[in-house]
């Protein structure tokens, strides 16, 4: 691959991720080095890619100690382009990747609900805490992650922490973060309600209600990159 065109793959990954919520307005992108290591791709790239999403308005550069490149906005008049070059050509992918997820996260669930420990308990409950009282996207979005870390680690096997991480990179487009849209209320109280009750499950050792939970919950985020597809091509989401 042509440095100018790793370039513009790695620039587009970077303006749709922001498009989906992977990263949202106030918050640092991982470090270039960070972005080397999760994009597989040359230090120069990055750099050059960053610089272009600076040029669009996107990202602002801080300096100093707790500088670095801080998301301006979620969207701009290079996004729809950046996501229709980056989304749809593997759309079908994408829902295949869906149903795939669903099935996994089922299974996470499921397993945890059998092999979780009083101990294991705890960092759910302090998690799902943290999102239900959360008052910012970002704060929602952290506490969403340590809550389905703490699900996947009630299974006591890190290989299958390690395939739920995985899935959510490759839907993620390389980042393992959740998609989180523009922190809408209606997702973030939706999400609220499946960790709410998928807690109570695993808590309660049921693994078929856990796995039904979790397969429903995990849709919230197909549901978002939809969204934004539709955006992108002048639709109604569905």
């Amino acid at each position: 691959m042509r440095v100018a065109s790793a370039v513009d793959e790695v620039s587009d990954r970077l303006l749709t991720a922001i498009a989906v919520g992977d990263f949202l307005p106030g918050e640092r992108l991982p470090t270039e080095r960070e972005l080397t290591g999760l994009l597989r791709v040359s230090r120069p790239t990055v750099r050059e890619a960053v610089g272009r999403l600076q040029a669009l308005g996107v990202i602002d550069i801080r300096r100093g100690r707790n500088g670095g490149a801080f998301v301006r906005d979620s969207w701009s008049e290079s996004s729809a382009a950046a996501v229709r070059r980056t989304l749809l050509p593997r759309r079908a992918e994408f829902e295949q990747l869906f149903d795939l997820r669903g099935l996994v996260e089922g299974m996470v669930a499921a397993t945890a609900a059998r092999r979780r420990r009083p101990e294991d308990l705890e960092p759910m409950r302090e998690a799902l805490a943290a999102h239900l009282t959360a008052s910012t996207p970002r704060e929602e979005q952290a506490a969403d992650s340590a809550f389905h870390q703490a699900v996947c680690a009630a299974t006591h096997n890190p290989q299958i922490a390690r395939l739920s991480r995985d899935l959510l990179s490759r839907i993620s487009l390389g980042f393992p973060v959740e998609p989180w849209g523009k922190g809408e209320r209606s997702h973030h109280h939706r999400a609220g309600e499946g960790h709410t009750a998928l807690y109570e499950a695993v808590a309660a050792g049921e693994p078929e209600r856990a796995e039904e939970i979790a397969r429903s919950h995990f849709m919230i985020s197909a549901e978002m990159i939809r969204e934004v597809l539709a955006r992108v091509r002048g639709e109604e989401p569905a």
